[in-house]
């Protein structure tokens, strides 16, 4: 796990990824569906808003009509009375009606001159028809209040008309919209005429009102209409661009899967800035490690195979000479050998367990205060107790007495005997090794240097790779696996520090690998 989060803040490739999120395919996709629903929901709304409008300024204008009208006819004679109906009736395309005090029908402008409108029928009207289907479809769609039908009362009186009541009762002007059977709308303004309790009633059919709303709505759905299939046209683009690569990338990872072709390039498709872009570059990245990584073990397994049938052939030689030999000093060197055999396999067998475990159990692991110096100085006392410095001086210098960081003791005690090992390993016999721990910009920095033939500079990466073993020549496989290099590692950068190795800062021959952690300020 630590590992895989080093390579990730490192990885410059994710961050040439990152700037391109305004790209993504979710932002496309949102755009092209989401673009025909925002202009249908905007264009409903300003139909609604257009419509309110439209109705707004005709009521204004009824109302001004009434009591323009009604002021005419206050005090004027039955024939001027007459005159004036006719007039302006057919100007305003009005129907004008006067109720004496008594409410009854006293003038029809309908009934003196030729109607300016006229309504049609309930019986006539189509109720399938799609313009007025369509009508009260918008109307649910906006919430516009129910409004009632415009219907002839068949005695026509002040009675039969609730807004003449009203303006009889308050003596002032009252307005009424009702629906007309065609679907259109209906005016009707009621107000009162002189001081005699006559009241007049002006009808308006604005049918210019439904027939802009009608071309509105219709140029808005050729809009939407037009948007649609653009958008319907991109999204099968948009699910080509998405289709095609990521079938690229299956059969490439099928081809993989399969092991058909040592050498399938799964496509990184260096254009692509979207997240198919990231994954296909994500899916190569992979494979690539993935091979390494196959290569490695496969690798490694070789010369598990090929190194281990030597202890093994020891063992099973010794093993099998044990019933014939009769002499007690050639028993006791086959039994020597065969117990350094089984330390070997042991301890080959340890390392390959430790290594593939190591993430796991780092994750799951509480940290606690750790003293550098102190535990440095029990694993170097606790190896010269051991013997297992083989004839190497190995001296621990510590430049302060406490040295803490955060961490898990018996871990950081593995990197350091690893790193002692190595250094044994490598440095000949007296040679000296230098394990030296300081505080250095709030970090605590163990150097362990040696006095081996050091290690080239291209090979210094190569060092820390799991399976990777540049054994001292004549070493035995089974002391020296190639694990524990790539285990420090993995240690180190699980307590958020650094594993190394550089050259001595002497100048001389061998060379130094450098421990950096996390420093505890108390």
């Amino acid at each position: 796990m630590a590992e895989r989060k080093s390579v990730l803040r490192g990885d410059p490739r994710l961050d040439k990824l990152r700037w391109s999120r305004r790209l993504t395919l979710t932002s496309r996709i949102l755009f092209v569906n989401v673009l025909p629903l925002v202009l249908l929901g905007g264009g409903v709304l300003y139909l609604d808003s257009y419509r309110t409008q439209l109705l707004d300024e005709r009521f204004k204008l009824a109302l001004v009509e009434a009591q323009i009208t009604a002021e005419a006819l206050a005090g004027a004679t039955p024939k001027r009375q007459e005159a004036l109906l006719i007039q302006i009736g057919k100007e305003q395309r009005l129907r004008i009606r006067v109720y004496d005090a008594e409410g009854e029908l006293e003038s029809d402008s309908f009934q003196l001159a030729p109607p300016s409108f006229e309504l049609p029928d309930p019986a006539d009207v189509d109720q399938t028809d799609f313009a007025l289907r369509t009508d009260r479809w918008f109307d649910r769609v906006v919430g516009a209040p129910s409004l009632p039908d415009y219907r002839e009362p068949v005695s026509d009186s002040v009675d039969a008309w609730p807004e003449l009541v009203r303006a009889r009762e308050e003596s002032l002007t009252q307005i009424v919209l009702r629906d007309a059977p065609d679907g259109t709308h209906v005016i009707n303004a009621a107000a009162p005429v002189g001081l005699d309790g006559d009241t007049l009633l002006i009808t308006r059919n604005p049918v210019d009102i439904t027939q802009s709303v009608r071309e509105a709505r219709t140029t808005v759905a050729m809009i939407v209409l037009l948007f649609l299939l653009v958008s319907t046209l991109l999204s099968f683009f948009l699910a080509q661009t998405i289709v095609r690569p990521l079938r690229e990338l299956v059969q490439a990872a099928v081809r993989v899967r399969q092991g058909r072709d040592r050498q399938v390039e799964v496509p990184r498709l260096p254009d692509r800035r979207d997240e198919i872009g990231m994954l296909a570059r994500a899916v190569s990245d992979m494979t690539a490690a993935l091979r390494h990584r196959i290569d490695a073990v496969e690798s490694f397994a070789a010369d598990v195979a090929h190194e281990i049938k030597n202890p093994l052939a020891s063992l099973r030689s010794a093993t099998e000479s044990l019933g014939k030999v009769e002499d007690p000093d050639l028993r006791s060197q086959l039994l020597d050998i065969a117990v350094h055999d089984v330390r070997r396999i042991d301890r080959l067998v340890t390392e390959i367990s430790d290594a593939s475990r190591i993430d796991a159990e780092m994750s799951r692991t509480e940290f606690e205060r750790v003293d550098m110096a102190e535990l440095l100085r029990n694993v170097a006392a606790s190896r010269e107790e051991r013997g297992e410095n083989e004839g190497r001086n190995v001296t621990v210098t510590a430049a302060e007495s406490k040295l803490v960081v955060n961490g898990v003791g018996l871990r950081l005690e593995r990197i350091m005997e690893n790193l002692l090992d190595n250094a044994v390993s490598f440095s000949p016999i007296g040679g000296s090794i230098d394990a030296r721990l300081v505080r250095r910009e709030g970090r605590v920095v163990l150097t362990v240097c040696d006095e081996g033939p050091g290690i080239p500079q291209e090979k210094r990466e190569k060092v820390f790779e799991r399976f990777h073993s540049d054994r001292p020549e004549g070493e035995d496989f089974g002391n020296h696996s190639g694990l524990g290099l790539a285990i420090g590692r993995t240690i180190a950068e699980a307590h958020e520090g650094t594993l190394h190795v550089e050259d001595r800062a002497d100048g001389e021959r061998g060379a130094c690998f450098v421990l950096s952690l996390p420093a505890l300020d108390k």
